[in-house]
């Protein structure tokens, strides 16, 4: 059965240049417009079942808040129809549906009483909302002395804790500390498994993924896509992806003369022969060079040293978040390591026939007497989810030359030595 059902609903505002134009418009008897039209949702239909969970994302000013309002009752659409069906709590907007003169013990029971709940019900409840809260003596101050976090608590707390048949949830959650927010997540989950009906909107598309059933996804005011939570949140990020990576081509198409090379760095070709390879192939790395701060080709190292290790890769299709890092390793142990990723170097998307340099430097500790290989690797993702296009194991080698002092273990680490205790007085 749908609970939440909008057929063709548009919404649309009128925009002054100044307050004083809706006056000036008003005294015209509207024969003399001073606004601009503004339409937050064109012709958008959806449809939201019994005890699912319903995503809903898109960038800012795409008309997620709009939509809320209009599943809450808050406005009325300019076109279509809304229809409801069942209790509705809502966390939309910070502060929303709290009366800042009163104090937050207060606004627990005018919430209530706006839900049809008696006093006595509210009552019965209150234990278990300010225990969620955590906001201690803070209870019984006005809600206009309290922090947008505490807003954020109580609101929540308000919420889920007066037995809605659906549970509307802005992105007010982001407000909120880690601490809280996890504990929001888990009373999600619960409500979830407990058959209550979620619209949860949120930029978090790791949430997506983990409690959508399906989702909407708006694009300046109308629906570019309803289907499966996770497959949305794909095409979502991606197109934001591609997005970001077309600008950042504009921007470095901006800072180079016409004709200039647009491959960072010089490319590096070369690998051993036989070189042991893992990947789906998107991509390949063409070759690897360690190199001394002034860019001479190293074999062997006298640390402590500075180091630059220059990787080249080539896109054989389309990479969308091309990561491309070095992992350091001696004995079979991985001691060391970064990427584009982690550094914070945001490399635009590849298209097939790409290539991109890039230099790692890093600064080595005094080491012992040994031998380190350079693992490069190309992947497409981010840091927590990625997929491998290729590695290259042990691509090059570099011998550790012995040092002046005896290192203990595998490398020496700045360490100073204090006094922890005084000596005994004479006698």
């Amino acid at each position: 059965m749908d609970v939440i059902e909008l057929s063709g609903v548009s919404k649309k505002y009128h925009l002054y240049e100044a307050p004083k134009d809706r006056l000036r418009e008003f005294f015209t008897a509207g024969r003399k417009r001073y606004h601009r039209e503004h339409w937050a949702l064109r012709d958008v239909s959806v449809r939201v079942r019994k005890g699912e969970t319903f995503c809903i994302v898109g960038e800012n000013g795409s008309g997620k808040s709009t939509l809320l309002k209009l599943m809450v009752g808050i406005v009325q659409p300019t076109a279509g129809t809304a229809a409801i069906r069942g209790r509705v709590t809502a966390l939309l907007e910070l502060g929303s549906g709290f009366n800042p003169e009163f104090t937050g013990r207060q606004n627990v029971f005018l919430n209530g009483a706006i839900l049809g709940l008696g006093t006595r019900e509210v009552s019965e409840r209150l234990d278990q909302i300010l225990e969620f809260a955590e906001i201690g003596g803070y209870v019984d101050q006005p809600v206009k002395t309290y922090s947008s976090g505490m807003v954020v608590r109580l609101a929540f707390a308000v919420a889920v804790h007066l037995d809605p048949d659906i549970l509307i949830v802005d992105e007010a959650l982001s407000v909120g500390d880690i601490y809280f927010r996890q504990r929001c997540m888990r009373k999600i989950h619960d409500l979830r498994a407990r058959g209550v009906t979620i619209v949860y909107v949120t930029h978090d598309i790791s949430d997506v993924k983990a409690l959508g059933d399906r989702a909407l996804w708006l694009s300046e005011g109308r629906a570019l896509e309803t289907g499966d939570a996770r497959d949305v949140a794909v095409h979502y990020m991606a197109a934001l992806v591609k997005k970001d990576s077309q600008r950042l081509r504009a921007e470095a198409a901006e800072t180079q003369s016409p004709g200039a090379a647009r491959r960072p760095g010089e490319v590096v070709e070369g690998l051993p022969e036989g070189a042991l390879r893992h990947g789906d192939g998107g991509a390949e790395i063409l070759g690897i060079r360690v190199c001394n701060h002034a860019g001479q080709t190293l074999e062997e190292a006298r640390t402590p040293c500075r180091l630059m290790v220059r990787v080249s890769a080539r896109a054989r299709a389309e990479v969308a978040l091309p990561i491309i890092g070095v992992q350091l390793r001696a004995n079979g142990v991985d001691f060391a390591g970064s990427n584009t990723t982690r550094e914070d170097l945001r490399l635009p998307a590849m298209r097939a026939g790409d290539i991109y340099t890039v230099d790692f430097h890093f600064q080595l500790p005094e080491m012992a007497e040994t031998r380190f290989t350079v693992t490069p690797a190309i992947a497409d993702g981010t840091q927590l989810e990625f997929r491998l296009c290729d590695m290259v194991e042990d691509a090059v080698a570099i011998r550790v030359l012995p040092g002046k002092d005896k290192v203990y273990g595998y490398m020496r680490l700045p360490c100073v030595a204090v006094t922890a205790a005084r000596p005994g007085a004479p006698n």
